[in-house]
């Protein structure tokens, strides 16, 4: 695990606040404990505060507390990180710098759990399992505060201490001061190397030292060969997935201006045109994002729409000139590929249609088209799977933005990791096959379809692509490389292999995103 600097600096945090209970340190391993981690009441049976919580005295630090219950709501309401964080900054008042650190201590505590949870077994006397659960995800943050972030070890104890007295009362408070001293005598090489000694499967010691489960490393090594690049890479891609990424933003083209970001720090996008890199502030101060004109979006999803709306079709009839098109995103929630295919698409007068099943998130690609004219979009809410067989050949460009594992964006998901299964792959197949045959279906003769996902994964890839296309003869797998490289404004991507695309965090610093471009062919292939 590497070390990451929190925002404003380690002594800023809890170096002017009173220590914790340093009274159960001393003693520690001579009380009793319930198996939740709770002391025992030396003197008969323990009688816990009867006080709810918040009528306690709270030392909890705001931004820790932040951290602390984002890793609650993941553990214990099987919630999404990064759609708890914002609404518990803005109800803890947060201001930029805690802000910053309380994401980098939720993300990095999230990111770290495997490697965490190993050394916390060498420094509790049971299995981790038998602690109580939000005891358990409190030790995570003090240990990601002492091995990974510039925070002194005692403001670290001190702080995670006051954490658990607040949120879960003074019982615990002396088992998770002397759990933490014991993770504070070494520093994070010197824990990693002790977890590896011995080992000498490289699966393991990649799972160990990156905070990987060991199938995700199989996977992603067996990816990088797949896809033409060196097995010897896996540490860099699983570095590079441990690592807080930058937001990247898009200014929706002819719409958005990125002026303002710009003027806060932003720095221009080295490959997708109208992209920026926004390293601090508060997003929603921007004008662009509260209007919709400027988006939150990986770069390498903006190249994979951007290259759908540049490769060349064939004209169904020679010498047609450009005709009005109809572009499809056939699974469009939540809306951010279709809005920049909508406003490449409206200064050509083509239109899109963006398909989505489930109807909340229709209703979050209506608000990420609002920016675009009306007359350019209109969604429909309906199964992807049928849209080919109701709506045949009347599409012009289609795009297959299919549901995945998401093992390409494992760093910008920091709980996904230690929640997909192998068993996923073989959930998500048929789906994605599905989707790919339906628009194959739904693309006219001449038309092209763009299939991505933002997992390298060949059973997600390759071989969703090559099953279809053995179905479908007489479809054409066109160069998505060399595509993808002229809408990059940063020289190119050298991202194919073969015919297909694939783009990978350490490399390109963008998600893993692969791309395929089919063109069915004019005369039109024989029916499955």
């Amino acid at each position: 695990m590497s070390t990451s600097e929190s925002p404003g600096g380690g002594n800023t945090r809890g170096g002017n606040t009173s220590r914790g209970s340093d009274k159960g340190s001393g003693d520690a391993g001579t009380r009793r404990r319930n198996e939740q981690g709770r002391e025992r009441n030396r003197g008969g049976e323990r009688k816990f505060s009867e006080s709810a919580p918040s009528q306690r005295t709270r030392r909890a630090d705001p931004a820790r507390l932040v951290a602390f219950e984002v890793l609650r709501a993941v553990a214990s309401e099987d919630a999404y990180a990064n759609l708890v964080l914002p609404g518990s900054i803005k109800k803890h008042r947060l201001d930029r710098r805690d802000a910053g650190f309380a994401t980098e201590l939720a993300y990095g505590a999230l990111r770290g759990q495997g490697t965490y949870d190993a050394v916390l077994a060498r420094c509790v006397d049971r299995p981790l399992d038998q602690l109580d659960p939000a005891i358990l995800d409190a030790l995570r943050l003090g240990v990601h505060q002492l091995l990974a972030m510039r925070v002194p070890a005692h403001a670290a104890l001190d702080q995670t201490v006051g954490l658990v007295r607040a949120v879960v009362g003074a019982g615990p408070s002396g088992l998770v001061n002397a759990v933490l001293r014991k993770v504070s005598a070494k520093d994070s090489a010197a824990w990693v190397a002790e977890l590896v000694a011995g080992q000498s499967d490289a699966t393991k010691i990649a799972a160990l030292t990156h905070s990987h489960p060991e199938w995700i490393v199989r996977a992603l090594r067996q990816s990088l060969v797949a896809h033409g690049r060196e097995a010897t890479e896996i540490d860099a891609l699983l570095e590079a997935d441990n690592a807080a990424p930058v937001v990247n933003l898009i200014a929706l083209p002819g719409l958005g201006s990125l002026g303002e970001a710009e003027a806060e720090g932003a720095e221009p996008g080295r490959f997708a045109e109208g992209s920026a890199y926004f390293a601090g502030g508060h997003l929603t101060q921007l004008s662009g994002i509260r209007n919709g004109t400027v988006r939150v979006q990986d770069e390498g999803s903006q190249l994979v729409a951007r290259a759908l709306a540049a490769v060349v079709l064939e004209p169904v009839q020679p010498d047609a000139g450009e005709p009005r098109e109809r572009w499809l995103d056939l699974c469009a929630g939540p809306g951010g590929k279709s809005a920049l295919l909508a406003a490449l698409a409206q200064p050509r007068g083509h239109t899109l249609v963006a398909n989505e099943p489930v109807p909340h998130r229709a209703q979050l690609v209506r608000q990420a088209l609002n920016p675009i004219d009306a007359g350019t979009w209109s969604v429909r809410v309906g199964d992807g799977r049928e849209l080919g067989r109701e709506e045949p050949g009347e599409f012009d460009r289609v795009l297959v933005d299919a549901p995945c594992t998401g093992l390409g964006a494992l760093r910008r998901r920091p709980e996904s990791r230690w929640r997909r299964q192998p068993s996923d792959l073989v959930d998500l197949a048929p789906l994605q096959r599905e989707l790919l045959y339906s628009a194959l279906d739904a693309v006219r003769p001449g038309g092209v379809v763009a299939y991505a996902t933002c997992s390298p994964h060949h059973a997600e890839t390759l071989a969703v692509v090559e099953d279809c296309l053995r179905k479908r003869p007489g479809m054409e797998l066109l160069d998505s490389g060399t595509v993808l490289d002229s809408v990059s404004i940063g020289g190119p991507l050298n991202a194919g292999s073969g015919s297909t695309a694939q783009l990978w965090p350490h490399v390109h610093g963008t998600d893993a995103m692969f791309l395929a471009l089919i063109r069915k062919p004019v005369a039109g292939p024989p029916a499955a």
